[in-house]
């Protein structure tokens, strides 16, 4: 029995995985595989400095504001800036977009192919009370010649321009779930060997599922469709199951099925997540797993963005479930 478990193979590792892929993409000539290997290897980091934060004190707040005006936490800072340098110093990228920066970051490198946004610790706010986190990031390619001068448009594309997005989920174990188009796979980090080995190929969510996830303390603010909604839920008995962390609810979802709601509201029209850096990345994804993504009026990957920190209203997940909730918003 021990030589049979010793003997089991351990799986195939991430960027085995990556280059055998490749070929899905005839336009590349092994520079997205690389960035892909970038963002892998700045989660292990920030994977190591969220496991030893209270040890380190980097846990808590950095009594500072980011662009948005939330208070930034300590991992906050520390995982743009392990992300930054990985990215820039991996000569792939041509302008990073992050949550943590006013403004698009253009590196050095002329030539490279890939503009990045990214979120480099979502649910920060989480880590002192040991909550699951995450990273998430969506990759597009430059639309101008290598060399020239990047243009607005280029930093601004719709999400359906996206080539590869995904998250890396910091919690019992650390995953990183990825897709470039072609299905949804995920990867676990085997920390005593650093590796990312392949744990969940070919993740697809359940058509329907019996979990809602939305801030209940919002009910007041709701909609009367939204409303009809939740109650109708809690008719069927229906879990409830919010972490108040993007990547942790999503992660839940995609495995068990169900949705992710986080409306507009009177008092936050566009709702509060960020539409280049959370809501592409995480509808491109969840399209690819068979489920859905919209803001309440159309399809999220389809919206034009018009600014970098643009918010937008999410609702995504099974795609039974999200098409229930918008015929009732039609309706109301």
């Amino acid at each position: 029995m021990i030589e049979e478990k010793l003997g089991a193979p351990v799986g195939t590792a991430l960027d085995r995985f990556i280059a055998r892929r490749q070929e899905e993409f005839p336009f590349a000539s092994g520079e997205l595989s690389q960035l892909l290997r970038d963002i892998a290897l700045a989660s292990k980091i920030i994977n190591r400095e969220i496991n030893r934060a209270g040890l380190a004190g980097i846990e808590g707040q950095a009594d500072r504001e980011n662009v948005q005006g939330e208070i930034q936490q300590k991992l906050d800072i520390a995982s743009n800036i392990r992300f930054k340098r990985a990215l820039m110093y991996g000569g792939e990228t041509c302008a990073i977009l992050s949550e943590e920066e006013a403004d698009p970051i253009i590196t050095d490198e002329a030539g490279a192919k890939y503009i990045v946004a990214i979120d480099p610790l979502d649910g920060s706010s989480n880590i002192d009370v040991n909550v699951s986190v995450g990273t998430i990031f969506s990759i597009y390619r430059r639309q101008s010649m290598a060399g020239a001068k990047l243009t607005p448009s280029e930093l601004l594309q719709p999400g359906r321009e996206q080539v590869a997005a995904g998250y890396i989920l910091y919690g019992s174990s650390t995953m990183l779930v990825y897709t470039t188009g072609y299905g949804v796979n995920g990867f676990t980090l085997e920390p005593s060997l650093g590796e990312y080995f392949l744990s969940h190929p070919d993740m697809r969510m359940e058509a329907n599922g019996s979990i809602y996830s939305i801030n209940d303390g919002l009910y007041d603010q709701f909609s009367p469709g939204l409303v009809s909604y939740i109650q109708t839920c809690r008719k069927r008995g229906y879990k409830a199951r919010y972490i108040g962390s993007l990547v942790a609810d999503i992660h839940r979802n995609l495995l068990k099925g169900g949705i992710f709601i986080y409306p507009g509201t009177p008092s936050h029209p566009n709702g509060k997540l960020r539409l280049l850096y959370e809501g592409n990345p995480m509808a491109f994804l969840i399209e690819q797993a068979g489920g859905l993504a919209s803001d309440g009026e159309g399809r999220i990957m389809d919206i034009g963005p018009s600014e970098i920190h643009q918010r937008t209203p999410l609702i995504i997940g099974s795609k039974v479930m999200v098409e229930e909730l918008l015929e009732m918003l039609k309706e109301a």
